[in-house]
């Protein structure tokens, strides 16, 4: 009995530092608010071209070994141990002229009840799957990703791939940055119209840049 106890102590004592040597190896990274972080929609009209931005992207990413965290740090092309959450409040979206000057209340105001808020008060991304594509070409350059995922807007969720890329800044930091397109009718959204004076287009090109900073180790019990 004694040794039966013994070797069930041993398997568990090795489980738990399994566990913690990969737990260490993690690095969660959060938001950073601030001027640098940005939502970009633009779009087409019947008129002109349009574009809405909004400064809050919520969330968080956490990577495992071998990502590179480092301005040009080493890192294998390949298939990543990375998870993320994003969060944009649709309320924070705003229309905006050419030169950022705010555009219409009337136009945020039909976007936001055409992408369904409330009771959907979020565009969100989950990722699923972040594959290295290239490695940084110098210290200061970006290394590029191809990011899969399930992007949710006014409560359809639909599976994309896109383009990013992620520079990592020293100082625990990482800005990320991507390109896509959408077509509103896959996410069940009626493209808006100013009655008498323009309908926009169903493409919609989706840019956002992403600032994230590591969250500091909690503190030990």
């Amino acid at each position: 009995m004694k040794i039966r106890t013994l070797i069930a102590t041993n398997a568990a004592l090795l489980l738990v530092v399994a566990f913690s040597s990969q737990a260490a190896d993690k690095i969660l990274f959060r938001a950073k608010p601030g001027k640098d972080m940005k939502m970009r929609l633009e779009g087409t009209s019947t008129v002109h071209d349009w574009q809405v931005e909004g400064p809050i992207i919520g969330g968080s990413l956490e990577v495992g070994a071998g990502f590179p965290t480092e301005p040009g740090q080493a890192a294998t092309p390949g298939k990543m141990d990375a998870i993320a959450d994003v969060r944009i409040p649709v309320n924070s979206l705003k229309s905006i002229e050419k030169d950022g000057k705010p555009y219409s209340d009337k136009m945020d105001e039909i976007m936001i009840g055409k992408l369904k808020c409330p009771p959907n008060r979020f565009i969100t991304f989950h990722l699923t799957e972040l594959v290295l594509k290239e490695t940084a070409k110098a210290k200061d350059a970006p290394y590029i990703f191809e990011a899969k995922g399930e992007l949710a807007v006014a409560g359809t969720t639909n599976k994309i791939t896109m383009p990013v890329e992620i520079t990592p800044l020293g100082d625990k930091k990482l800005k990320i940055t991507g390109t896509t397109s959408v077509s509103m009718k896959d996410y069940g959204v009626e493209a808006p119209v100013l009655v008498g004076i323009l309908s926009t287009g169903d493409k919609v090109k989706l840019i956002f840049d992403w600032p994230v900073v590591a969250a500091a180790p909690a503190a030990a019990k």
